[in-house]
């Protein structure tokens, strides 16, 4: 038998649902073969067949949440025999956790203070798991990877609860026997639930608040109508606003590092570099790629990653790795129409800039009434990382750069 687990879902993912199967039991299967495809809240991913053989069990069914290395299935196939040594090294970590368990264990609490290791925290960033409630089998009692281990095994292989979004759902008073007959009633998928829940949890856990800017796109679209074929001649893809944007958003961070940090317990973590966010919309819902070392990046290098990440993000052939590490986002509502908005934080991310529509308005320049395409733009931030001076001040570099793109290349 070879058993078919929940692979590593990324950073800060511990848990997906199962979209659907694409083999019923009894059917046969080759290696790398496609068998399921599970569904985070950030992208959708495949699970290829570990081995050969015959789906002979799916013991997650389609809808089911399921945690990171929870069993979904066996296969049954001719190398079985070699297979049993995996489960009992997985029991191993669990039984020399159990061992010290009596009498020694116990009188040698760990120190309140004491530091956890690097790879127990790592452990506990990735599951969710704390640590503080794991066992610790080494020395004075603290914590070690084969406990955390052992730890994230019996939680994976423990039933997850179905109603564990509840807290965060309100139930809705009946309507009239009239009105509820025109009704459509759809159970919400737990994908949904847990995107639901995480949005709330990011609300009730940052101070979060926005504030507000316009930028004259004068000179931005007339650079960009002036260049855009040469543009697209020499670098086959279209020369829009995200790459101006992006590089705006890359020297503000450089001005003001607090917006380009997170909190991580006690501590304020500054990055110096600059991996952005760029929201997407897909039939799926709002997924966020990321382009890293932007800082390091021209326009048209910006502009040709987005794109790419938008074909295929449309298509669901986003990876993992490719929605993860961002240090701050852009999100466009911009292209539905939105003229303003107030974005949500995309946790642990500490900023996120709102673009818009782009409208023309009557605006005082030089003393005299002129049309000008003017968009809003909009900062949402955590006020316990970011000062109101500090976002302002932010807001208003990324509008100069906007304004005035030769500041973009002589990076002013």
């Amino acid at each position: 038998m070879t058993e078919i687990r929940v692979p590593t879902l990324g950073e800060s993912v511990t848990e997906a649902t199962i979209g659907r199967w694409f083999k019923k039991a009894g059917d046969p299967v080759a290696v790398d073969e496609p068998l399921v495809e599970l569904e985070t809240d950030k992208v959708t991913i495949e699970v290829p067949a570990p081995s050969a053989g015959t789906l002979s069990e799916i013991i997650a069914a389609d809808g089911a949440t399921v945690a990171v290395g929870a069993l979904l299935g066996q296969i049954t196939d001719g190398a079985g025999a070699a297979k049993p040594a995996a489960p009992a090294k997985a029991a191993a970590p669990a039984a020399a956790a159990a061992a010290p368990a009596p009498a020694p264990a116990a009188a040698k609490a760990p120190p309140a203070d004491a530091p956890l290791a690097p790879s127990v925290r790592k452990l506990s960033a990735e599951t969710g798991i704390d640590a503080s409630t794991v066992p610790g089998s080494g020395k004075d009692g603290r914590v070690t990877k084969g406990d955390m281990l052992a730890a994230i095994e019996r939680a994976a292989s423990a039933p997850t609860p179905v109603n564990q979004p509840a807290a965060a759902v309100q139930v809705r008073a009946p309507s009239p026997a009239d009105d509820a007959a025109r009704e459509e009633r759809v159970k919400m998928t737990r994908l949904r639930q847990t995107i639901a829940r995480r949005l709330k949890d990011v609300q009730n856990t940052a101070a979060m608040l926005t504030t507000f800017n316009e930028v004259d796109m004068t000179n931005v679209m007339a650079l960009r109508a002036h260049y855009k074929d040469a543009f697209e001649k020499k670098h086959g893809a279209k020369l829009g606003f995200m790459g101006f944007f992006t590089k705006a958003v890359v020297q503000a961070l450089k001005d003001i590092p607090a917006v380009n940090a997170e909190i991580d317990g006690s501590d304020l973590i500054y990055k110096n570099y600059y991996h952005i966010g760029v929201a997407v919309g897909t039939d799926k819902g709002l997924v966020v790629p990321v382009v890293r070392d932007c800082d390091h990046k021209s326009i048209s290098d910006i502009e040709k990653s987005i794109a790419d990440f938008g074909r295929r993000a449309r298509d669901g052939q986003l990876k993992i790795d490719e929605m993860q590490g961002g240090t701050f986002t852009i999100t466009n509502g911009g292209i539905y129409g939105s003229l303003m908005s107030t974005p949500i934080l995309n946790a642990p991310q500490s900023g996120i800039l709102g673009m818009h529509k782009i409208q023309e308005r009557p605006m005082v320049v030089g003393g005299k009434i002129e049309v000008r395409p003017m968009m809003y733009l909009a900062l949402s931030y955590d006020h316990r990382v970011i000062d109101g001076k500090e976002a302002v001040t932010f807001l208003v570099r990324v509008k100069e750069s906007l304004e005035d793109p030769a500041r973009l290349v002589l990076d002013l």
